[in-house]
């Protein structure tokens, strides 16, 4: 049993993209333990894929000169996780387009096809709707990581195989002691000018919330949850820009990996933050997280897990103050562990549709 997993890596530079692989890792080798099981990703991409545009993977296609198709014929089940969130175009159509052609190649190659659970849409053309259309329908199986998301499905005329929650609540818990206070997980996509939200007001707002959280007696910790890397979009330019405008001096973490950053994460009482899979990582932990939404995949999936304490940086005028009334309420801890439990129960769904299928 050979399997491809795509589009995640445990040596990213992005914790949220190495905790899907941890976690399809975890969860494949408890149906298939004897798997033999390769991860591709952006920065770990075999030879034989000539991904650095949509035209090079079709031209080998068409046209083999590196043996893109003998490379995938090894494999009998491709496990595509999008990196979480990127079965969209919100991220660009060349990234879109990629993903879906790798996909939509090991199918022809004889794979069978698996959507790991994951965002569904939006799509905002009619390219990247046709080959979203074409990747579901050619899948085995379809999982949805929020009700959102399966609707999305649904109209472009695929019904999920089943519901479930990210893969990050099936990695391993970690016990640590609470040596720290409030994590604030600073943004690089962000701190720049971006697509999603106005840069400038998202400064203004970590600027604020970092110093109204200080001077209610909180430790606030800036931590980095996209690894410093050539790729601009990283945290640690952000964090410690931010930390040269405060009036005090804050802890500055940037974690090794993914099992440094969980144990930092566990090691904390609250985490805020604006990359999904950091305050993911903290609900799989048991720890509160205030996630700060700057698209569609932020609220389903938080409510399908019964997380009702987030915020949307797009719609929010008083931002800081509403972290800082959100993070004075009793009862996350214990809403945490719910949502943990409930985050580990939806994927045992998962495991049990795939034992059906091979």
């Amino acid at each position: 049993m050979r399997i491809l997993v795509l589009w995640a890596h445990e040596s990213s530079t992005n914790l949220g993209v190495a905790a899907l692989a941890r976690g399809s890792r975890d969860l494949l080798l408890k149906v298939w333990p004897e798997a033999d099981i390769e991860f591709v990703n952006y920065g770990a991409r075999p030879l034989p894929v000539p991904w650095g545009r949509p035209r090079s993977l079709i031209r080998e296609r068409l046209m083999p000169r590196v043996g893109m198709q003998e490379y995938l014929r090894q494999f009998d089940l491709v496990w595509d996780t999008r990196s979480g969130d990127s079965f969209s175009d919100i991220y660009g159509l060349s990234r879109h387009l990629t993903m879906g052609l790798v996909y939509e190649f090991a199918l022809q190659a004889g794979a069978v096809g698996v959507l790991a659970p994951q965002t569904v849409g939006p799509f905002n053309s009619r390219r990247a709707t046709w080959i979203a259309q074409r990747n579901l329908k050619r899948s085995t199986a379809v999982f949805s990581r929020d009700p959102a998301s399966s609707i999305a499905a649904e109209k472009l005329g695929t019904r999920p195989t089943a519901l479930s929650s990210d893969m990050v609540f099936g990695i391993d818990e970690i016990s640590a002691s609470k040596t720290r206070d409030v994590l604030l997980n600073v943004s690089g996509l962000l701190w720049r000018e971006n697509p999603h939200v106005n840069a400038e007001n998202y400064r203004e707002a970590m600027f604020r919330t970092a110093e109204n959280l200080h001077a209610e007696g909180r430790r606030v910790s800036l931590l980095a949850h996209v690894l410093d890397s050539p790729d601009p979009d990283n945290d640690v330019p952000a964090i410690r820009e931010l930390s040269q405008t405060l009036s005090y001096n804050p802890e500055l973490i940037v974690p090794t990996d993914l099992d440094s950053v969980r144990e930092t994460i566990a090691s904390s009482k609250l985490v805020i933050a604006a990359r999904m899979h950091a305050s993911l990582n903290a609900l799989s932990l048991g720890v509160p997280a205030i996630p700060l939404a700057y698209s569609r995949k932020f609220a389903p999936l938080m409510d399908s897990l019964g997380w009702k304490h987030s915020l949307d940086l797009r719609d929010s005028q008083e931002l800081p103050d509403e972290i800082l009334v959100l993070s004075r309420k009793k009862q996350l801890n214990r809403d945490a562990q719910s949502a943990q439990q409930k985050g580990r129960r939806s994927l045992m769904s998962v495991a049990e549709e795939l034992r059906k299928i091979l």
